[in-house]
């Protein structure tokens, strides 16, 4: 804690550098019909959208003019912190002053997803998923922490990767400032339901797989096909495992009394729970489809190696006689019976073909064929 202090000890000076300049002037900033960048270059400043009483949105307000809004008492603030920019996790410490726990938990990556009440917010972390583009496996995903910081009248999300629900969420804005006027805690709602609502196409793409995998077992019984559904149970398995603990958090949002969530806004968050189970229930389905398949596929290797093996058998068993008879009469001994027969080797192989003809009748008398 004492590394992050010094960090942001320098964060005072932040009002006094110069405005930051507008949309119309920045020489990165998008086309009207583009979305906001997530924060601003150069300043430190983290990407913020203010709606006033009278409903005019204000951007990317500086750490002076977010102590001013606080103070203020009135209207949404929304702020937005990149934790990879120092500058811009100072304003979670001098401007917001959220407790130092807090502020750990989110600037560590590997917090685990929780709900805490705090003195003036409640603080929530959501784990995000998507699949990793930057890799070979196609089944291969990686996760982010979302973090919420919920006040009367702000919102403080903070994030380390690129949040998609994040990102449209800011566009929502630009195109209708409304959606922030609503309050704060309809925005952490609207963000946790499509952080929530990417699992969906992941979901999807499971059952796009098992339909592939089944197909591959069923079908043509690739024997490559076993690899893959051992990737398929073991991405299935590990969004269960980041997926149980948001049911979790999620139910206690729902069901537990905070002043920081009126119980009209709570029944917005059951909607989100009931999307977590959905999920979760689809991803128990295909860990038992995927079992099924597995068992499938080891029943049929054991069926084919039963096969090869009774195959096998029979030329074994077939080539006895054969073997008995040309080993016997082939001894380098004298007075072998029949050996000056002028008809011998007819004999011999007449005698062979019954003995094999007998092995084979008696086999599926037994029922062994």
């Amino acid at each position: 804690m004492a590394a992050r202090e010094g960090l942001v000890g320098d964060a005072p000076a932040a009002p006094a550098a110069p405005a930051p300049p507008t949309s119309s002037t920045s020489p990165s900033a998008p086309s009207p019909a583009a979305p906001a960048p997530a924060a601003r270059t150069g300043n430190g400043f983290p990407c913020s959208y203010y709606v006033d009483e009278t409903g005019k949105l204000r951007r990317d307000l500086s750490p002076r003019e977010l102590l001013d809004v606080l103070a203020a008492g009135t209207g949404t603030l929304w702020v937005d912190v990149d934790t990879n920019d120092r500058h811009q996790c100072a304003v979670l410490d001098k401007v917001f002053k959220f407790h130092p726990l807090s502020v750990e938990d989110a600037l560590n990556p590997l917090s685990r997803v929780k709900l805490e009440e705090y003195p003036g917010y409640l603080f929530m972390i959501v784990r995000g998923v998507r699949f990793c583009d930057e890799t070979d496996d196609p089944y291969d995903i990686e996760t982010y922490n979302l973090d919420f910081f919920l006040g009367k009248r702000f919102l403080v999300t903070s994030h380390a990767q690129e949040a998609r629900a994040v990102e449209e969420m800011k566009q929502r804005i630009e195109r209708n400032p409304d959606v922030l006027a609503r309050g704060a805690e309809r925005m952490m709602h609207a963000i946790a339901d499509l952080s929530v609502d990417a699992y969906f196409p992941i979901v999807d793409q499971l059952d796009q797989f098992i339909d592939g995998l089944e197909e591959r077992v069923f079908t043509q019984f690739d024997q490559s096909a076993l690899r893959d559904i051992f990737s398929v149970k073991r991405l299935v398995l590990s969004l269960r495992r980041h997926l149980t603990p948001q049911r979790e958090v999620l139910a206690t949002v729902t069901n537990r009394p905070t002043p920081f969530l009126t119980p009209e806004t709570q029944v917005y968050f059951r909607d989100v729970y009931d999307h977590v189970l959905r999920i979760n229930d689809s991803l128990d389905t295909y860990r038992e489809l995927l079992s099924s398949t597995l068992d499938s596929y080891l029943s049929q290797v054991s069926n084919r190696l039963g096969m090869v093996t009774k195959g096998l058998s029979l030329v074994a068993t077939l080539s006895i006689p054969f073997v008995v008879v040309s080993g016997m009469w082939g001894m380098n001994v004298k007075d072998i019976p029949i050996a000056d027969h002028p008809h011998a080797f007819t004999i011999m192989m007449l005698i062979q073909l019954v003995m094999g003809i007998a092995l084979v009748a008696l086999l599926k008398w037994r029922n062994w064929l």
